[in-house]
């Protein structure tokens, strides 16, 4: 039968985030609390007048090699792990002088902070802490004994639990504190190995492991009846995660998923060169455009799909200003998500309460190498980050025709898009605007209809006598196995294709073109996106 309380007589305290240390040392103390610390730990601990021990005293031995080894002795993991009332156990700590220690706080070296800094090789393998993770799990794997504390904002439970029950811990806080423990040290490895693998270049390690930091809980999931919670992990490419949220309320699962879909979207057009926006509707784009202004992208990427861009997410690849707020609050929007915003922009936005708006200080690079995961029953997969950008392809000309130069810069406009529409995605595009988004059809003849009919819609809505697609150009995100989605887009008004090619019906869908006198280029790269 485990006991349910355990008084805490003697705690060692060694941590690197010293927030709320002081406060917290004072008043284990003043609760009788033996304490006993390492380094600049004992150090801020004692230079703030509360009675503290040097570890050595408990080890006989010195802190010696830098730092490196400290808390590695049988003194302190005697005094963790030791099985209280077990005569066994009693007898050991007797016989070798271990005193038990009843409470571990440990917060370890920052090495995803050096990582995230980019610091180089020998100063991230310094901050690769040893002592910490061993004293950790042994005081988590004797939680029925032991209290275990990884994280400041246990502080305050640790001293409740003294308070209430004169001076001792209950058996449910230590085994919550053992799981974040044992989850805290999981995370920290996947981090380090996670490192060292992109140090070597290894795309597909024997061992991969994933690990984040809770976020956010969630009300629930994609679905009220499903649980969820937002982690984040050492990765600091700006987005969602690395956000500040200036306004609105708390992001759903889906606001999440769909926000980081927008800036990854628009993060395909460099801000030196032009202004972008992207609306995004359950992962897919309903409407992206270039302009000289946010504004004129705004608008132009609203004309393309007005209806589905309601409740939708902006994701905007400059500073958000007041012309361009002005404009996006005129219909109901989830998210603004952008580098910056200025007050004036603020001022608009604050005018709608639950509009949320995320400022990440900057884009995402779309060439850059990460991974991406997705679960399946039993398993994950991993890969490598799509990073393949248009404007890096050798495009082959393969019809009699060559697209102009507005339609060349509409092609690689459309292709940038179709890399963040769902598979089967047909874009279309004109003007540096989409005007037509065929996405996730299972034939890819359908999405090519569907996106003509969006154009179409989109000219109604707008006024128009003739369908957007006329004089459009058309990016596919992989080949067309068939001529038939290319002569859908043709019966549309498109006057030139870009997709990857590599059908083996490729003379055919060139053919095909010719004879429709579309101009088509190929690009050797796929985008499909599941």
């Amino acid at each position: 039968m485990v006991a349910d309380l355990r008084r805490v007589t003697r705690a060692l305290l060694s941590v690197s985030d010293k927030t709320g240390l002081i406060d917290f040392a004072r008043a284990l103390s003043a609760a009788g609390v033996e304490l006993v610390s390492t380094g600049g730990t004992r150090k801020a601990v004692a230079d703030a007048g509360v009675p503290v021990r040097d570890v050595s005293d408990l080890t006989g031995f010195p802190e010696m090699m830098d730092g490196r080894v400290k808390t590695l002795h049988p003194m302190v993991h005697g005094g963790l792990l030791a099985i209280r009332e077990n005569p066994e156990h009693e007898a050991a700590m007797l016989a070798h002088g271990i005193g038990p220690i009843d409470l571990l706080v440990v917060n370890l070296y920052p090495f995803e902070a050096t990582i995230a800094a980019g610091a180089p090789y020998d100063d991230c393998i310094e901050n690769i802490d040893i002592g910490g993770p061993a004293m950790i799990r042994a005081a988590a794997k004797n939680h029925n004994d032991v209290a275990v504390v990884v994280d400041v904002a246990d502080y305050a439970a640790i001293l409740d639990s003294l308070a209430a029950n004169a001076g001792a811990t209950n058996l449910a806080l230590r085994r919550r504190l053992a799981q974040k423990a044992y989850a805290r040290t999981a995370t920290y490895d996947a981090a380090i190995s996670n490192w060292f693998a992109a140090q070597l270049g290894e795309d597909t390690p024997d061992y991969r492991a994933i690990g984040g930091v809770l976020a956010e809980k969630m009300r629930y999931g994609e679905n009220p009846h499903q649980a969820a919670g937002f982690y984040k992990t050492a990765e600091t490419r700006p987005g969602v995660s690395t956000a500040r949220q200036a306004q609105g309320k708390t992001l759903s699962y889906n606001n999440v998923n769909d926000t980081d879909a927008a800036f990854e979207c628009v993060a395909e057009f460099d801000p030196a060169r032009v202004a972008a926006v992207a609306i995004i509707k359950h992962a897919n784009p309903c409407g992206v455009a270039e302009g000289a202004s946010l504004r004129e992208a705004y608008e132009k990427a609203l004309r393309c799909d007005p209806v589905s861009a309601f409740g939708g997410i902006v994701a905007l690849n400059r500073k958000l200003d007041l012309e361009a707020a002005t404009e996006i609050v005129k219909i109901f929007t989830e998210v603004i998500i952008a580098p910056d915003a200025d007050e004036d922009a603020m001022r608009v936005i604050a005018g709608k309460k639950n509009l949320r708006l995320l400022l990440t200080g900057g884009l995402p690079d779309p060439r850059a190498r990460g991974l991406v995961a997705r679960t399946v029953a039993g398993g994950v997969l991993f890969q490598g980050r799509d990073n393949a950008v248009v404007d890096d392809m050798d495009l082959k000309v393969v019809t009699r025709r060559a697209p102009t130069a507005r339609e060349l810069a509409d092609l690689k406009f459309a292709f940038r898009v179709c890399k963040h529409v769902k598979s089967n995605a047909i874009v279309y595009a004109r003007d540096g605007a989409t005007v037509g988004v065929g996405a996730g059809q299972m034939s890819r003849v359908d999405s090519s209809r569907i996106a003509a009919w969006k154009a179409a819609e989109a000219a109604k809505a707008a006024g128009l006598a003739e369908t957007l697609a006329r004089g459009s150009v058309v990016a596919s995100d992989a080949f067309f196995p068939f001529a038939d989605g290319l002569l859908a887009a043709a019966e549309a008004g498109a006057t030139a294709i870009i997709q990857p090619g590599g059908s083996m019906r490729d003379d055919e869908v060139i053919k095909a073109a010719d004879e429709a006198g579309l101009a088509m280029v190929l690009t050797g790269h796929r985008h499909f996106r599941h």
